[in-house]
């Protein structure tokens, strides 16, 4: 039976339901599996998603039985999403778009964040965890509103969200702040999203969580892509949309093809390295950002560097300058070395940067490609692909179709190409209706029944419905204030 082991320390050692339960390990490492199995890729042709994913789930997280990984999948995604592909592809143009934002908040964390919840109730009984669970997550955006859809009203589990003030859409702002999950909170954080992000870190691993943990019979965990059991889950969809394009004849079996994610996090695109590595025949995962390109920076450089100015840009789920997953891909790349990536780690916290070694460097470079996008060059994207191609994309997405195009005029190689739409272009109507060349002014739901009558582009259902929706959660407090929110927050009977 596999285990996981933690990025920093070899001596931790997990199963697949202990790593889901924990989210991330003691010292602050991140639990990665101690060897990646291969995946029968053969088998999936002709599959649909489920059975796609009963196989996968079954091969990452060995000790769960077949049949406690069939009803996770069947409760999961059987009549939760738009479509019963869950996540179809389509052509557009010379590529492929994987459609990923079908499930119930619009983008492509429902998949993950609809399975998680039932992998952890399951691991906490496989386990006989008496504690309650408590979910601390920050999110730039749609992690937030997936996790609180996939977490509310489940037993024996609360989940705290918490998102940068200004750095989100009015859409995104709105499924958060009128969940009404009886076993949810939210709390808006003045700051951006690596404020956040850092807070829930230091949370996890500081002394008193832990006095807290043991004094109230409390767990902690995470619904972040730091949770292993919210990456697994997004391997499925690049090996069924491979699937896809053999059924369709327009690539054969064991052909390589290219994905262009757009990135903050790196969990979307480590997800796709994961996959790479089980055996999907990927030749380069395009790694595309905004203008804040700090991963682009580091796949061309070997240097990974934060101090650089926080910018709020036109795709703000990707607005992030530390992305946690690669914590996850340079520990498969130097070979799990973790005396390796505290070193790397210490860097990045003592003085904002690090510098891969040469062979770490090459190794890298052997799977990625990467390239950022502005907004100018956003919003051009999504008005040319409109007008050219009639596909609505939203700006993650935008961003991923440049860079791929940027790669294909490089002519770095000449296999079809996948990018991945990653959220609805009406979670941000006001930029998409801007690139159409509309004006942008009025209310959030306003401008997204514009955008609807000049594309004709049917708007998802729990986007319309938000407009009714009560506000429940209004909470801002200062970055410094989180863990006293948290110790809080946990000490009330209701929330």
């Amino acid at each position: 039976m596999s285990s996981y082991v933690s990025t920093r320390d070899s001596d931790i050692r997990v199963n697949a339901s202990e790593a889901i339960l924990k989210g991330l390990s003691d010292e602050g490492g991140l639990f990665m599996l101690d060897e990646i199995p291969s995946l029968p890729l053969e088998e999936m042709i002709g599959m649909d998603f489920q059975s796609t994913a009963k196989v996968i789930l079954k091969a990452m997280l060995s000790d769960f039985t077949q049949d406690e990984i069939n009803t996770c999948v069947e409760q999961a995604y059987t009549n939760k999403f738009e479509t019963n592909e869950c996540t179809p592809i389509v052509s557009v143009g010379d590529r492929y778009v994987l459609e990923l934002f079908h499930g119930p908040t619009s983008a492509f964390k429902d998949v993950a964040l609809s399975i998680l919840p039932r992998l952890m109730s399951l691991a906490k009984k496989k386990n006989k965890t008496q504690e309650e669970i408590i979910i601390l997550t920050a999110t730039s955006g749609d992690t937030g509103s997936a996790a609180l859809n996939g977490f509310s009203d489940v037993d024996g589990i609360r989940i705290i969200v918490f998102f940068p003030d200004q750095g989100i859409s009015a859409t995104q702002r709105a499924q958060m702040v009128t969940c009404n999950g009886k076993n949810v909170s939210v709390c808006a954080v003045k700051g951006n999203f690596d404020d956040a992000q850092s807070g829930v870190k230091t949370i996890f691993t500081s002394p008193e969580t832990k006095k807290l943990s043991e004094s109230r019979k409390l767990l902690f965990s995470s619904a972040n892509s730091i949770n292993i059991g919210r990456l697994i889950p997004q391997m499925v969809y690049y090996f069924k949309s491979y699937a896809n394009l053999v059924n369709k004849g327009d690539i054969l079996p064991g052909e390589p093809v290219n994905f262009a994610v757009p990135t903050g996090n790196f969990g979307n695109i480590l997800a796709g390295y994961m996959a790479k590595l089980s055996g999907l025949p990927i030749a380069k995962l395009i790694c595309a950002s905004n203008s804040n390109n700090v991963l682009t920076e580091f796949l061309h450089s070997g240097v990974y560097d934060m101090r650089r100015n926080f910018l709020r840009t036109l795709s703000p789920s990707m607005d992030i300058l530390l992305s946690s997953n690669l914590e996850r891909m340079l520990y498969l790349s130097t070979d799990r070395n973790p005396t390796t990536i505290n070193r790397y780690m210490n860097e990045l916290y003592h003085h904002g940067y690090y510098q891969v070694d040469d062979s770490i460097k090459n190794k890298i470079d052997e799977t990625f490609y990467s390239g950022f996008c502005s907004d100018t060059e956003t919003l051009e994207t999504i008005g040319n692909v409109y007008r050219d191609e009639d596909y609505l994309m939203d700006p993650h997405t935008a961003v991923a179709w440049k860079v791929s195009e940027d790669f294909k005029n490089a002519q770095i190689n000449f296999h079809k190409t996948i990018v991945l739409a990653t959220a609805s272009p009406y979670k941000f109507a006001h930029s998409v209706l801007i690139a159409l060349n509309q004006d942008g002014s009025g209310d959030e739901f306003s401008i997204i029944r514009r955008l609807h009558k000049l594309t004709g582009s049917p708007i998802p259902k729990n986007l319309i419905d938000l407009e009714n929706m009560e506000v429940r959660h209004n909470s801002v407090i200062e970055k410094e204030d989180m863990a006293h929110y948290v110790f809080t927050k946990v000490g009330e009977q209701t929330w």
